[in-house]
């Protein structure tokens, strides 16, 4: 069930390109279209904002270090208690 609501003003072109964009995808209506796209954007931009990508040569250091690690000391523990108290992934 939908409980939040958000209003917006749009020039007449945009309003027009979109009720035509929800058409063509056979959608009941331009608000179903709006909500399609920002959460497909959303989510995508989120995503993009959690993660990391990295060269596989720096993966492969990385990963070597970890291996090569001890037990780690209080720094590192509580730089783990901070980010996810702070919920990064």
């Amino acid at each position: 069930m939908t409980t939040a609501r958000l209003d917006m003003r749009l020039n007449e072109e945009i309003k027009a390109k979109a009720e035509k964009a929800s058409a063509l995808l056979g959608l009941r209506s331009i608000t179903e279209y709006v909500v399609r796209l920002i959460d497909e954007n959303a989510t995508q931009v989120i995503a993009q904002h959690e993660s990391i990508t990295v060269e596989n040569d720096i993966f492969d250091r990385f990963m070597s270090a970890c291996k090569k690690a001890q037990t780690p000391n209080k720094a590192l523990l509580d730089a783990a208690t901070y980010t996810k108290k702070q919920g990064i992934k």
